[in-house]
């Protein structure tokens, strides 16, 4: 019996756009021992510069639809040689794939035609349909003119990007890849994969970019983009430097982009034969204006206590040298509206029942503003003196009061995960679900963290590893840390450069204008310079200190959900 091995080879590499070339690849297998087929992972290539299987005839080449046109999503082929499909042998059958079966007895007909024996069930026939308008727009365009086109941008990017510099001179852009000045379009593809760098050289978070991106209209791929080992090899991160990341919290698809003050992924950009040099310029404006002209600022600033401050309305930078607390805010009930505070007690978790409850649908999907923008509409406050958490909404006529010792009916035990960690939770009588079941418009149940519970989470975005690990604190139901903290200053510079971009592009109507407690701080504070709360690594609020690790900058909540139309 003849063994014989599969080669997957890369067309175009989805993280750093490098162009593999397929003639490599059959080189290796020729001068392998035994027999082997290829497999052309062709899904990214395909939309630009697809491989000439004149030249190089693979056994098997995968493709995606949704690369080639940008709809349908989820839609993609296999192409295999006719003689491969001799060897493919399905060890299962379902329906529409068989000729005839006999139910009692181990016996089956497959259908004859290699699509028919391997397409289960109903194939998605009206996005199949719309396949051929896209290759009706491919076919007028040219391959040869889209792959000129696409590198041309890339090129054009990657090379303004490079020069970008910092006033101390300093890169502000690291870029992942082939970074010649001139690329040859079978050298790179059209894609520009970088992180950005602040002038003291620590890092800008990745999901950070991404989220200011989308302000402006700008949509990116951050993370690893399902390529773990060019990721790892790029950012430079060792086996244990991953093993460390996952122990303290980061995972896939998380918003923790700065670990052990190192980035755990990268922003990536992606042009196809839509893009146009508009777009790019716009990308670029968007970088130099948002990450290309700030400045260090003191690590050590101490806050001075007021209840309110006015804020001007004029467009002028303010001066102010002094800092002061804006406002205090809890959410008691995760992703639900929470109350404005003077004052708060502070336990071992941060805020008294800050984010201590939660919503979870009966599938066991954790609900949250992302999924139901709804939840926005559901308002809580707690009594402290009743010892009463009231919560209301506008589907519900009846206010629920829950109080804070007595009605939970779950002994602890029960756990929950969440962020990479295990909570224990308590849950309360079925009267309480079906009240949130009504206000959420779907079947869910109020969960409460345990006092018992006792997770730590490890993550620290600046440079000191050694404090990163040893820094242990009890959390709640939170993305990062116990205390969120947001600026007005620098959401008020947001809004100018917003402003700002829409004037440049001529953008007719009301400029988009971001609140601050669209990002749910706990903390909201005023005056100074903007983003000078990046470069700090501790504060004091009367006499109360906090370091960095507990206490964390408000870019992990959604600002493009708007509260008061929950959209």
């Amino acid at each position: 019996m003849t063994l014989i091995g599969l080669f997957q080879a890369l067309h175009i590499s989805n993280d750093d756009a490098s162009v593999h070339s397929c003639k490599t690849s059959f080189y290796l297998m020729d001068k392998s021992r035994g027999r082997w087929m290829v497999l052309i992972d062709a899904a990214k290539g395909c939309a630009t510069e697809p491989p000439d299987l004149s030249k190089y005839q693979a056994d098997f080449v995968v493709i995606s639809f949704y690369k080639l046109f940008g709809y349908p999503t989820g839609l993609g082929a296999l192409i295999v040689h006719a003689e491969a499909a001799k060897l493919l042998k399905k060890t299962y059958f379902s329906g529409g794939t068989v000729a005839a079966s006999i139910a009692d007895i181990d016996f089956v007909k497959r259908r004859e035609g290699v699509e028919e024996f391997f397409e289960d069930g109903t194939i998605s026939f009206l996005s199949t349909a719309s396949i051929h308008q896209g290759f009706k727009i491919l076919n007028t365009l040219t391959m040869s003119a889209i792959s000129r086109h696409t590198a041309s941008l890339a090129t054009y990017v990657r090379n303004v990007l490079s020069a970008l510099r910092h006033e101390n001179g300093d890169h502000v852009c690291i870029l992942y890849g082939n970074h010649k000045s001139k690329v040859l379009y079978d050298d790179q593809g059209p894609i520009v994969s970088f992180n950005l760098k602040r002038p003291d050289g620590s890092w800008f978070g990745y999901r950070e970019v991404e989220k200011l991106a989308s302000l402006s209209g700008i949509q990116l791929r951050t993370g690893c983009f399902c390529n773990p080992g060019a990721c790892a090899k790029y950012l430079g991160l060792s086996h244990l430097d991953l093993l460390s990341n996952i122990e303290a919290g980061h995972i896939c698809w998380d918003d923790h982009d700065i670990v052990h003050g190192k980035p755990t992924g990268a922003v990536r950009v992606s042009f196809g034969y839509m893009s146009t040099f508009e777009d790019a310029k716009k990308l670029i404006n968007f970088i130099v204006n948002s990450f290309a002209s700030l400045t260090t600022q003191p690590e050590h600033v101490y806050l001075s206590r007021a209840r309110s401050i006015c804020l001007s309305s004029e467009g002028h930078k303010r001066t102010t040298e002094r800092y002061y607390l804006r406002s205090i805010n809890i959410y008691p009930i995760k992703s639900c509206a929470g109350f404005r505070v003077d004052s708060w007690p502070i336990s071992s978790s941060g805020l008294l029942h800050d984010r201590e409850w939660l919503l979870k649908s009966l599938s066991g999907e954790i609900l949250t503003q992302k999924k139901v923008p709804e939840m926005c509409f559901i308002s809580t406050f707690i009594d402290l003196n009743q010892g009463i958490l009231f919560v209301e909404s506008p589907r519900c006529k009846v206010k629920l009061q829950i109080r804070l010792q007595t009605d939970l009916t779950t002994a602890v035990g029960d756990e929950l995960g969440l962020y990479s960690q295990r909570y224990k939770v308590q849950g309360y009588d079925s009267e309480v679900d079906i009240w949130f079941s009504n206000a959420v418009g779907r079947p869910c149940t109020l969960l409460r963290c345990s006092s018992a519970s006792k997770n730590s989470l490890c993550l620290n975005r600046g440079k000191n590893e050694v404090t990163c690990r040893d820094v242990r604190t009890k959390l709640n139901f939170v993305n990062e840390a116990q205390f969120l903290l947001i600026s007005e200053e620098s959401v008020f510079d947001l809004n100018n450069r917003l402003s700002a971009t829409d004037v440049q592009e001529g953008l007719q109507g009301p400029p988009i204008q971001v609140n601050p407690m669209r990002f749910r701080p706990n903390l909201v504070i005023s005056g100074g310079t903007p983003y000078a709360e990046d470069q700090w690594r501790s504060l004091k609020i009367g006499n109360k200190s906090f370091v960095w690790s507990s206490l964390i900058l408000s870019s992990t909540c959604s600002p493009w959900v708007d509260a008061t139309v929950a959209r």
